[in-house]
């Protein structure tokens, strides 16, 4: 059984308010590490009232690519919302573009993920982060899209500075601060070009931190370059809204260390204690037996989405179960979504953090990517997820290890209704109604509208055929599941005989 460490109230507090490894406060009272001055303090988007994922996705109907593209989308905020899906889309074109006609293994890849550099009264700020497999390796760029919340406005980095002026002196304080940098990083390639300033944001202090993308100012090893302008000296090359960000961000940040430091005088120190999280499991397991019912198993895949809450709406209402193999960034940002999905009898299950192909990982890569999903869902629902999904269905010998490490059984499917090639509900119910058979597990995603219109009509005919709908494990029954090892149907067992 996977422990869970809990530690003293103040480092607790601390790691929640520093998110994405910034700095934490130290085990003793009011003493904090210095933070990296590039690091940026995201907000953590389950907070955001009115914020919901969206997702453009190819899977391997694409033939020669795979594309997994998240983004937000704020109800109070449609302009941005309109700015980050014509951002989504740009990128899947030219990735379609580049890609086309080129038959390779492994497959190139494409995958934007999110962060909020910035929720306050004045400004929202989305940071999308794009990884592509080109068959060498991962390269990463990023852009920031600023949304300035008073003026209804949506603006690029560069809308932080106030003009053409202070581009070019912001370009000089950058070049000097690259200076200490080493002979690899070329200074002169930072010109007052919008496309060398595209991802900009403030730290807790109010400095500005300056991104480059991977390979643009140096050598592809290293990585991630950014430096961060003081506060003070900035403050000048400010526009008026740049100006308001950069003293909500600052005043987030005191407000937030207060909180740190009020907690620490009301918790008490105490030590470090484990304490065992169980196996998710579904509340209404056990009501039918898969040995002696003919039971599917319905499986949603990539949300929870903007059409996750209907489904559950109409699953609740038909009286009916799922699993749910959730996306962890999407479940982080939506984690009363997921606690619903437990709550009303479905099980929750990982897809990992951000959907890249586990195969081309390295394995402390996919350790990570399925242990932060697995934390996400415990914080949401006090357990840990005890299966696992494998996007794109891409497996190997290193995340079946991984797995068989962290607990995880590997679910795969034999029924795929296609939801992700076609837009009509009809074809969906209709590719589900003739594949469907006893033990079989079958594909959906929840962050198409079109899966989720037929989902009444495939509950009905189903039911019509004498269908129970069960979550995975259930059609194991007492043989259970076995971490590491892959399961595509439930009548695969050995000696299992399918029902008719």
């Amino acid at each position: 059984m996977h422990k869970t460490r809990f530690f003293s109230g103040i480092a607790l507090l601390a790691l929640s308010a520093a998110a994405c490894g910034l700095a934490a406060a130290s085990p003793e009272r009011d003493v904090v590490v210095p933070a990296e001055p590039t690091m940026i303090d995201f907000v953590d988007p389950a907070a955001v009232a009115g914020l919901s994922t969206r997702t453009l996705t190819e899977d391997h109907y694409a033939g020669n690519r795979f594309v997994h593209i998240d983004y937000p989308e704020f109800q109070s905020a449609p302009a941005l919302n309109r700015a980050l899906h014509a951002q989504a889309e740009r990128q899947l074109r030219d990735f379609r573009g580049r890609t086309k006609g080129r038959s390779a293994y492994p497959k190139p890849e494409l995958n934007v993920d999110w962060q909020l550099a910035a929720a306050s009264p004045q400004a929202f700020a989305v940071r999308l982060r794009t990884g592509e497999f080109q068959g060498a390796g991962w390269s990463y760029s990023t852009r920031t899209y600023w949304f300035d919340r008073r003026a209804g406005k949506v603006t690029e980095s560069a809308g932080l500075l106030d003009g053409e002026h202070a581009l070019r002196q912001l370009t000089q304080l950058v070049r000097e601060q690259l200076k200490g940098r080493g002979a690899q990083v070329a200074r002169e390639e930072v010109s007052a070009r919008g496309d060398r300033f595209d991802s900009m944001a403030f730290n807790r202090s109010g400095d500005l931190v300056v991104e480059f993308d991977d390979c643009q100012i140096g050598p592809c090893s290293l990585g991630r370059l950014a430096v961060a302008i003081p506060a003070e000296r900035v403050r000048p090359l400010l526009s008026e809204f740049g100006q308001r960000a950069q003293d909500d961000i600052r005043e987030a940040a005191r407000r937030a260390q207060d909180n740190v430091h009020a907690a620490a005088e009301r918790a008490p120190i105490r030590q470090s204690e484990t304490a065992e999280s169980p196996q998710a499991a579904s509340n209404q397991a056990g009501t039918v037996d898969c040995a002696k019912a003919k039971c599917v198993a319905l499986t949603f895949d990539d949300g929870p989405g903007p059409f996750t809450a209907r489904l559950l709406d109409i699953l609740r209402k038909d009286r009916a179960r799922a699993t749910f193999f959730v996306v962890g960034s999407n479940a982080a940002a939506q984690p009363e979504l997921v606690k619903r999905m437990s709550a009303e009898g479905h099980l929750v299950g990982n897809h990992t953090w951000d959907h890249k192909d586990l195969s081309k990982q390295a394995t402390s890569r996919i350790t990570d990517s399925l242990a932060r999903t697995e934390d996400v869902v415990e914080a949401a629902i006090g357990q840990r997820p005890a299966l696992a999904r494998a996007p794109y269905g891409a497996t190997s010998q290193s995340v079946r290890d991984v797995a068989a490490g962290l607990g995880l059984a590997l679910v795969d499917y034999d029924v795929d209704v296609k939801d992700l090639l076609t837009h009509k509900a009809g074809d969906i119910t209709d590719l589900a109604v003739r594949k469907a058979h006893p033990g079989a597990i079958i594909l959906m995603h929840d962050i198409h509208r079109e899966a989720v219109d037929a989902v009444p009509d495939i509950l009905k005919r189903l039911r019509g055929k004498g269908y129970s709908f069960v979550t995975v494990p259930e059609l194991y029954g007492s043989a259970g599941m076995q971490a590491g090892r892959l399961y595509r149907s439930g009548d695969e067992l050995p000696g299992k005989r399918p029902l008719t």
